[in-house]
């Protein structure tokens, strides 16, 4: 891999394991165009590089992504024709996640919301420390869980939690995630990063290639579940992107108050 390819995003090499930490922490690593140009271009990459047999991803800071980008948000507004190459980046994003032979393991070391929680929950592994805070929020700032959310939560969850959460963008810490299903395992903040170590050190010296092929055969029919799904869920958030009430959410967010949505 070419490091010096990526600003944004920051790398360390331990053995056959890959660390990269999403290096935004004065946004809390909200995914700007620039940021999530990178992390759709990592997956690829550590695809083809052979020295890697597990990848760790992890956000610097006090975060793993919170979500969107205000500034970016208001830029797909302003110029809706950006949102069709959002949903072309989007796409390859999540399958460059599932398509990647080696195991991947998230480690939540705070909030991931959003795409961040998305990006999180199509990966092979979750580890979320206790206080972490994991929601999909989308309908809070007006738009449809367009970028994944609609796919990956109710096959983790089932249909009757996952609407919950989905309709209403509540909140959940990692423990509480952890405790439904939604996420591998949550633990003491003090003892993530030990943790997620011993793991991918295990998945490390394990049988690479029937790691790698029992992700692909897993992924079989969660790839048919997300080509099924994210096309039409992509084409309802653009259209959610136009509406007033994504334009007053967004205001609303720099403004720091609540929205009064209409259902405009």
């Amino acid at each position: 891999m070419r490091f010096s390819d990526y600003s944004l995003i920051e790398f360390r090499r331990d053995g056959r394991v890959l660390y990269a930490t999403f290096n935004r922490p004065e946004s809390l690593n909200a995914m700007d165009d620039k940021l999530q140009g990178e992390v759709e271009r990592l997956f690829p990459d550590v695809a083809r590089d052979e020295e890697t047999k597990v990848l760790v991803i992890t956000g610097a800071g006090r975060a793993f992504s919170a979500g969107g980008d205000v500034d970016y948000m208001q830029s797909l507004i302003d110029r809706p024709e950006l949102f069709l190459e959002d949903i072309a980046r989007g796409k390859r994003l999540l399958h460059g996640i599932l398509d990647c032979p080696c195991p991947i393991i998230a480690k939540v070391n705070g909030a991931a919301v959003g795409l961040g929680a998305t990006i999180a929950l199509f990966c092979d592994i979750v580890i979320a420390a206790n206080h972490a805070k994991i929601a999909d929020p989308h309908v809070k700032v007006g738009l449809v869980a367009g970028d994944g959310g609609a796919a990956i939560w109710p096959q983790l969850i089932g249909y009757a939690k996952a609407k919950e959460y989905l309709l209403l963008g509540d909140v959940l810490t990692g423990e509480e995630a952890a405790r439904i299903g939604l996420i591998s395992r949550a633990v003491p903040a003090e003892e993530l990063d030990r943790v997620v170590d011993e793991l991918a050190g295990r998945l490390a010296s394990g049988a690479s290639r029937a790691i790698q092929w029992t992700k692909r055969a897993v992924n079989i029919r969660l790839k048919e579940v997300v080509n099924s799904v994210v096309e039409a869920s992509f084409a309802f958030e653009a259209l959610s992107n136009l509406t007033k009430d994504h334009q007053e959410a967004v205001n609303a967010l720099r403004d720091k108050r609540q929205p009064h949505f209409t259902g405009e």
